[in-house]
């Protein structure tokens, strides 16, 4: 099993009145997301709120002592979408301190996960089987995920007002404003300060290219994450807070290296289901990543994409998959 690397909880300030909250997440290869809090007033938005768990609240506390706060000066959750590392405490601070939470009215994506993880973890492991992946492997993810015993959602909280356009965010330095941005998450959003020009862009711009998607609540959500890439790069944006890695800024360049990739992707499941062999999702992954670099993380991750890169295929008219067979199986 990989190793999850332990970071304490930090804070760094990045202009007056915006903090970068860096706190743990529990998974191998994602030590940490960010939460940023703004000032407003006496006290604090808090964008995204970090994974919930035992213990997470105080880590938080820690975290935002840092600048000078504590939970308890948190006006107003908002969360860029319903993903755990995002959302997890939005149910305890808002219980806290009884303010309010804002989020996109497509958040139940994260109920069953929220709700009954045992379901959560059952459909995750046909969606495999189903793709291919070696009955062996499942077994072990199985095990692996039902010994893992912390809870990263503490309580499901829907939201007091939805994110949408035309919704602004205040504080003191200034109104933020909401663009939709589907495509990582059925949730997600991106914030935008038009006269800081700053953008909170959640997962879905990171400074280091990452794209990953929610699998199997949208029929296509490759098209959707390209699309959102068009709504976000006419805004003027000088720094680019993310939701994993430092501030970066020239997002237009970030922008312009994930539709490369995205193109270069596309066209390796292209060419994988152009061998004419029929593969399925996970036959694909292996071609992609190479069988001797497989690993238990790797694995997942690359299929929630391939999967995502089929089924764009699929809308486009350049993937079919084929009838009755089982595991899924794909052609051109």
């Amino acid at each position: 099993m990989a190793q999850v690397t332990v970071v304490k909880p930090r804070t760094e300030r990045i202009q007056p009145g915006i903090w970068r909250l860096k706190l743990p997440c529990p998974w191998p290869g994602v030590p940490h997301g960010n939460a940023w809090a703004v000032q407003r007033g006496a006290g604090l938005v808090l964008f995204d709120t970090g994974v919930g768990g035992r213990g997470r609240l105080r880590m938080l506390d820690v975290a935002l002592a840092q600048s000078g706060f504590g939970v308890e000066d948190i006006q107003l959750v908002v969360c860029t979408h319903a993903h755990s590392d995002h959302y997890g405490l939005a149910a305890s601070i808002c219980e806290e301190t009884g303010c309010e939470l804002w989020m996109h009215p497509r958040w139940e994506h994260i109920r069953l996960q929220a709700d009954d993880p045992q379901a959560a973890l059952e459909r995750r492991l046909e969606v495999g089987r189903m793709s291919g992946v070696p009955l062996t492997a499942l077994d072990r993810y199985r095990q692996e995920r039902t010994d893992k015993s912390e809870e990263e959602i503490d309580a499901i909280r829907a939201p007091d007002r939805e994110l949408l356009p035309g919704v602004e965010v205040e504080t003191d330095i200034g109104s933020w404003q909401v663009h939709e941005t589907p495509g990582h998450a059925p949730s997600h959003v991106c914030l935008h300060q038009p006269e800081r020009k700053l953008m909170i862009s959640g997962d879905h711009l990171l400074g280091r290219t990452v794209m990953f998607f929610d699998y199997g609540h949208t029929p296509d959500p490759f098209g959707e994450y390209l699309a959102s890439l068009d709504v976000i790069e006419p805004l003027e944006v000088d720094l680019c807070l993310p939701g994993h890695g430092k501030p970066f800024r020239d997002p237009e360049v970030k922008i312009a290296d994930v539709r490369r990739q995205a193109g270069d992707l596309l066209g390796r499941v292209r060419g994988a289901l152009a061998a004419g062999s029929e593969p399925t999702a996970f036959e694909v992954v292996e071609e992609i990543v190479g069988r001797e670099n497989l690993r238990a993380g790797t694995a997942g991750f690359m299929l929630q994409i391939v999967l995502a890169c089929l089924d764009h295929l699929a809308a486009l008219g350049e993937a079919h998959p084929v009838p009755d067979s089982d595991p899924q199986r794909w052609r051109a």
